[in-house]
């Protein structure tokens, strides 16, 4: 069988995934925190026609012939760069102007952590900061944070302390702090859905631990209030990858055309 037909069937496939990730990518144009996804590829293994033949007695040397058999899927790289931020004057919409991640936690405990770049968090029934889908958002010491019922209004500064608004105007910090963790790859992180990630062994080498906001040595970055770090995907870059992977799609399914017609010619030579 032709090594071109296998070769286009490759391409197809690549070009196909690449498509389901760009996909995905417009479907989240507009999701709170998402990162966008990119599709690498790589070469297959190369069959050797001819081996290299190094100079000798005055004879020059000769290079290797080798044919390639097609392509795959090299990478799918999450890439973490900054979105854009919308003003929303909510006081419990955050933005973390940094490198560093919101920690979250499906139960009281803490015990299970997620970390996610969505801020759009309330504050629940039982005066508990909390995410869109009710996972608690934890604090420095790895805990869920809880308002006391005392304080009626509250404002958060850029280190992510909790500031409460007394009834006379002014302001007391409460000492509790957002948790916000910087690992060392984010792209090792694994989506888990829900805008959320969890925590691999490419991603840290390290257990997680909560740090508080803005704080220089770890370069998690500041904690904006009022805002909402949106989708970091390009429109004009996803749409032009759009064309070069339809239109790389198409010239492989030119290849597997050209083969079939070949291997037909093939088959007519015995009439």
């Amino acid at each position: 069988m032709l090594r071109s037909l296998y070769s286009g069937i490759s391409g197809m496939r690549g070009f196909q995934t690449k498509l389901d990730v760009i996909g995905n990518n417009i479907a989240n144009v507009n999701t709170v925190g998402f990162k966008a996804g990119r599709v690498m590829f790589k070469d297959i293994l190369s069959q050797t026609v001819a081996g290299v033949t190094a100079p000798n007695n005055g004879q020059g040397g000769i290079n290797a012939k080798q044919i390639g058999l097609g392509s795959a899927i090299g990478a799918i790289d999450t890439l973490h760069t900054p979105g854009s931020a919308m003003t929303t004057n909510v006081v419990t919409d955050l933005r973390i102007d940094g490198d560093g991640f919101f920690a979250v936690s499906p139960d009281d405990t803490g015990t299970q952590t997620f970390l996610t770049r969505a801020g759009n968090f309330t504050v629940d029934a039982n005066r508990e900061l909390v995410t869109a889908d009710g996972y608690r958002v934890l604090d420095t010491n790895g805990q869920p944070i809880t308002l006391d019922p005392a304080v009626t209004a509250f404002s958060i500064s850029q280190n992510g302390e909790i500031v409460a608004v007394n009834a006379d105007g002014t302001s007391t910090g409460t000492g509790v702090k957002i948790g916000v963790v910087k690992v060392e790859n984010p792209a090792g992180l694994q989506k888990i859905g829900n805008n959320m990630y969890s925590v691999t062994g490419n991603a840290t080498s390290q257990a997680i631990q909560e740090l508080s906001a803005n704080d220089p040595t770890a370069g998690t970055g500041a904690i904006i209030s009022g805002q909402l770090e949106m989708s970091n995907v390009d429109l004009t870059a996803e749409f032009t990858e759009m064309i070069v992977a339809e239109r790389g799609f198409q010239a492989n399914s030119k290849i597997i055309t050209a083969s079939d017609e070949i291997l037909q010619d093939i088959v007519n030579l015995k009439r």
